[in-house]
């Protein structure tokens, strides 16, 4: 009988492992036991596992059952098995294994960290730095923030060599296992460690009293796209950058536009009622005037930090749970690696040979379709639950390379354990929420991988039953939407695995519309449930995935890059803000006078620098490609990973927004403003060319000489 707690969580029970630091041979593994760490050694073999065992030479080889990777290899340290598998890659030999000694003791082992503890049980430490510059050459530490979840708070004034070793103080006496930070990797950890150098102070914050090892540049996956960072080490603890925590955090729900620590506060609510802000550039300056205020600001800081970790970090800390790997490794790789290791570790458990991935070929999508576009009132949206997932489960769709067979249940008893959180979360004291609620987006996070890790680069992915997945689940949202016609509905948008439909006469409360959702869920085939998954007042349709939402309490939600993108020039989605709120009031000539007045403003030069300036990210292409050579001009000094903020001047060049000059290219702005009012173009119709004239038309022409009442005027 398959034990699914042992699958998912590992087959070594030991409560209380907070850090895992493996040496040549052997791994030191601390655990907690409330205020205490204790430590033992265990001994450790790396590990590798190929086709052909002909290919390496040893003595500690074991024939795994099957086909694949079938030969599984030990070695005596990681010394040697470093060298081995360097000369693999260098001959081109097929081989699988883990670059992290820490991952392999674990997934070899069965061990998990955290296992038998809430979040709040590790001890988490939050550190933040004012500076007097954003170098650590030429600017030195102003202060040092620190706070932990036991409620020590202090900032550290002094000398940078006092700072320095106060916080080196700080850090060994309250033993954190966690250090957290916002964009901890990126600023203030090297920061610290740079100054820690040149001042001469040995920063040794490790378990073991060592200093912080920076490594390589990696790629920490952020929804559909990636962010590269300089991951950190230090001996024994876990290091959390809750920049990348919450950009992580906020894809699905895509509420923030900016990720800086102030932004987030306000937008989650976080911020105290007296926060002291203070702009970076003035930091300096103002800590030799009131160092006081700027220590306020800094205590803020460190407080919204905590906050911040408490809301975005829980379900990676108890993914840590499950997967074996470390939390920082955790916190920044892709949820279809977490998966695989799971599935690694069972299978060589159970001395079962590891597949091969399949090659990469082209799978068949969900099915989308935009029916409607234009401002629609009454709309109601319906969401199969999970219908990945559950037509996993319904129709048995899994890897057909799974032998022992645990993909399925795995997924299973995932669906059942968030079900129970859930409950657990809306029905239990209030003590338990937090930790009911981490742990059941955990569960969910894996849980909507599942479908995605099969047409992924991983071991057991496959693509057939991917596109089995896809192929059914067109067919039932298809279904869906003929059910909601055939009910009098008026179907707006298919997306996936959800209609948005403006709802038939007399269906006018949620009690009627769950009604009718309900009898629509009752035709679909057994395991898929339809919901109710929201009612609004008002749509305003544009693209496929591209629409406005108002809901009945009168807020609005924007969905789509062509309504809210963080590329876009502040002036234009304030446009396309107060155009949707027009648009709502059925006040298409507002939305003209409107388009007209900021034309105005932008050809009299009466726009703020601030408002059509653009944040740009600089990249590696910054400096090495041909087209960004613009870019590059601007960019000297920055460094990868930095933004700046910049605009187009009329001489074709960019400028930065520190050295406007009432330069910039209002043509440019003039278009760029046309541009913003296009992405409307569906909800006008055909009266949008009337209410929208393009610069330099006859149109444009004509409606400026009647606002100026002139007879000619220059072009547009």
């Amino acid at each position: 009988m398959i034990d699914v707690q042992k699958i998912l969580f590992g087959k070594d029970d030991t409560p209380g492992i907070v850090a895992v630091e493996v040496s040549d041979f052997q791994a030191t593994v601390f655990i907690r036991r409330e205020d205490s760490i204790s430590k033992s050694v265990e001994p450790f073999a790396p590990w590798l596992v190929v086709e052909d065992k002909s290919a390496v030479s040893s003595e500690m080889c074991t024939e795994l059952e099957g086909d694949g990777y079938r030969y599984l290899i030990k070695f005596p340290g990681w010394e040697t098995f470093d060298s081995v598998r360097s000369g693999l890659r260098t001959n081109r030999v097929s081989h699988y294994s883990y670059s992290s000694p820490e991952k392999q003791f674990l997934l070899s082992t069965g061990k998990t960290l955290f296992k038998g503890m809430a979040f709040d049980d590790v001890r988490r430490m939050q550190i933040d730095i004012e500076t007097s510059s954003l170098s650590s050459e030429s600017g030195r530490i102003l202060l040092i923030a620190v706070s932990d979840n036991r409620g020590f708070e202090e900032v550290l004034d002094g000398s940078e060599e006092e700072m320095l070793s106060n916080l080196v103080a700080v850090i060994n006496e309250r033993n954190p296992d966690v250090l957290e930070g916002h964009n901890f990797f990126g600023f203030d950890l090297p920061f610290i460690a740079s100054r820690a150098k040149k001042r001469g102070i040995l920063l040794a914050i490790g378990r073991d009293g060592s200093e912080p090892t920076f490594g390589t540049v990696r790629n920490c996956p952020v929804g559909g796209y990636s962010k590269p960072y300089t991951p950190a080490h230090v001996y024994g603890r876990h290091i959390i950058d809750t920049l990348l925590a919450v950009q992580r955090f906020d894809v699905s729900a895509g509420r923030l536009e900016r990720h800086g620590l102030k932004e987030c506060a306000q937008v989650f609510g976080l911020a105290e009622p007296e926060r002291v802000y203070i702009p970076g550039d003035q930091i300096a300056e103002l800590f030799g005037k009131d160092p006081d205020k700027v220590k306020l600001y800094a205590r803020h800081d460190i407080r919204e930090t905590a906050k911040l970790a408490e809301l975005v970090c829980p379900a990676e800390f108890y993914l840590a749970q499950m997967v074996p790997d470390t939390y920082e490794s955790v916190a920044t790789t892709g949820t279809g690696e977490k998966i695989n290791s799971i599935l690694i570790r069972e299978y060589l458990s159970c001395l079962r040979s590891i597949p091969l991935q399949q090659h990469a070929r082209g799978v068949i999508g969900g099915y989308t379709e935009l029916r409607k576009t234009g401002l629609i009132r009454n709309v109601v949206k319906c969401d199969v639950e999970s219908l990945y997932p559950s037509l996993m489960l319904s129709y048995g769709i899994k890897p057909s390379t799974d032998s022992l067979d645990i993909f399925l249940p795995i997924l299973a008893e995932l669906t059942k354990r968030r079900i129970e959180a859930k409950s657990k979360f809306k029905t239990g004291p209030e003590s338990e929420k937090e930790y009911w609620n981490g742990l059941q987006g955990s569960f969910k996070i894996l849980i909507n991988s599942f479908y995605g890790y099969l047409g992924a680069p991983f071991n057991f992915n496959d693509f057939n039953a991917a596109e089995q997945i896809t192929t059914t689940g067109q067919r039932i949202v298809k279904q869906i939407a003929e059910e909601i016609e055939h009910e009098g509905g008026e179907v707006i948008e298919i997306d996936t695995d959800g209609v948005y439909f403006r709802a038939p006469a007399g269906v006018d409360n949620r009690e009627a519309e769950e009604s009718m959702i309900e009898g629509i869920s009752s035709h679909l085939p057994a395991g898929i449930n339809l919901v109710h998954d929201g009612r609004y007042e008002a749509m305003i349709s544009l693209k496929i995935k591209n629409y406005v939402l108002v809901c009945y309490d009168g807020k609005k939600i924007f969905r789509g890059s062509s309504l809210r993108s963080r590329a876009d020039e502040v002036f234009g989605r304030e446009f396309i803000s107060q155009a949707v709120d027009l648009l709502l009031a059925d006040d298409t000539d507002g939305v003209s006078k409107l388009y007209y007045d900021i034309a105005e403003k932008i050809r009299e030069g009466l726009l703020p620098v601030e408002q059509f300036a653009r944040r740009e990210r600089v990249t590696a292409k910054t400096f090495n490609s041909s087209q960004k050579k613009r870019m590059a001009a601007v960019a000297q000094g920055a460094k990868v990973g930095d933004y700046i903020t910049v605009y187009e001047k009329n001489n074709g060049e960019l400028g930065l927004i520190e050295d406007y000059a009432h330069d910039e290219d209002r043509r440019y702005l003039e278009e760029k403003l046309h541009k913003f009012a296009l992405r409307l173009r569906e909800a006008l119709g055909d009266d949008f060319d009337r209410l929208f004239a393009a610069p330099g038309s006859r149109a444009a022409i004509a409606k400026r000489a009647e606002a100026a009442g002139q007879q000619t005027l220059e072009l547009f």
